[in-house]
């Protein structure tokens, strides 16, 4: 009896999660189209250039490795 317990215990806080987090959506504002379009951009512009700082440094690094080898 008590597994059935804690069975239907852990199902109401499962269900119990899924309500509150569908209300907490409610309340999220969503970006307009513009606001995400200009917010992709940041993120593939900073994502492109930490790419190619990395690549330089890695050549940077390799180059030296190569002189000391």
């Amino acid at each position: 009896m008590a597994f059935l317990a804690k069975l239907k215990q852990s199902f109401g806080t499962t269900f119990s999660f899924f309500a509150d987090s569908w209300a907490e959506l409610k309340k999220v504002r969503w970006p307009s189209r513009k606001e995400l379009t200009s917010y992709s951009i940041v993120v593939l512009l900073t994502i492109t250039l930490v790419t190619i700082y990395f690549w330089l440094l890695d050549i940077g690094i390799s180059s030296l490795v190569e002189l000391i080898v």
